[in-house]
C-alpha cells in the first residue's frame, strides 16, 4: 500500500503566510484580498492555496498602501508582530514610496469629519460602495 508523502516544510499556503506575517487579521481576510487581486506572487495573480517559499516576491495592497516584500521565512503560527516582521523583507523603494505617500496624506489633512451620523440611505450607499450590498 502506497503512503502519501507528508507536505513539504519548505512551502506554505499564501493565505496562511499572509495571516502569520500579520498582513491580515484573519486567514479569511487574506483569502478575500488574494481573490480580489490585491496580492501578486512573483509578479502574477495568485490564488489563496498558492505555495510560497523563501525568496518569493509579493506585491501586497492593503488599506491604501502598496508593499513589495520578499519572503524570508515561513511560519504556520501567528506570532507577535516583532517576530512576524522577521518573515519578510520590504524592498527599499517600497519603503521609500510608502513614507512619501504617508507624508502626502499627512499634508493633505485627510477628509473632513461628517457633521452627523449617516442615515439609513447613506448607510446603504456606503454598503454598496464597499461591495457588501
Amino acid at each position: 500500500m502506497h503512503q502519501a508523502s507528508p507536505p513539504a516544510a519548505d512551502t506554505q499556503r499564501l493565505d496562511t503566510w499572509l495571516w502569520a506575517a500579520r498582513f491580515y487579521k484573519t486567514r479569511s481576510l487574506a483569502k478575500e484580498a488574494i481573490e480580489g487581486g490585491k496580492v501578486r506572487l512573483n509578479g502574477h495573480p495568485a490564488k489563496p492555496a498558492a505555495k510560497v517559499r523563501p525568496g518569493d516576491e509579493l506585491d501586497v495592497s492593503r488599506a491604501g498602501e502598496h508593499m513589495q516584500v520578499r519572503v524570508v521565512a515561513l511560519n504556520e503560527q501567528r506570532r507577535p508582530a516583532s517576530e512576524a516582521q522577521g518573515l519578510y523583507a520590504e524592498s527599499a523603494e517600497s519603503l521609500a514610496r510608502r513614507e512619501r505617500e504617508r507624508e502626502l496624506r499627512r499634508l493633505a489633512g485627510g477628509a473632513p469629519a461628517p457633521s452627523r451620523k449617516p442615515d439609513s440611505h447613506a448607510r446603504e450607499a456606503l454598503r454598496r460602495l464597499r461591495g457588501k450590498a
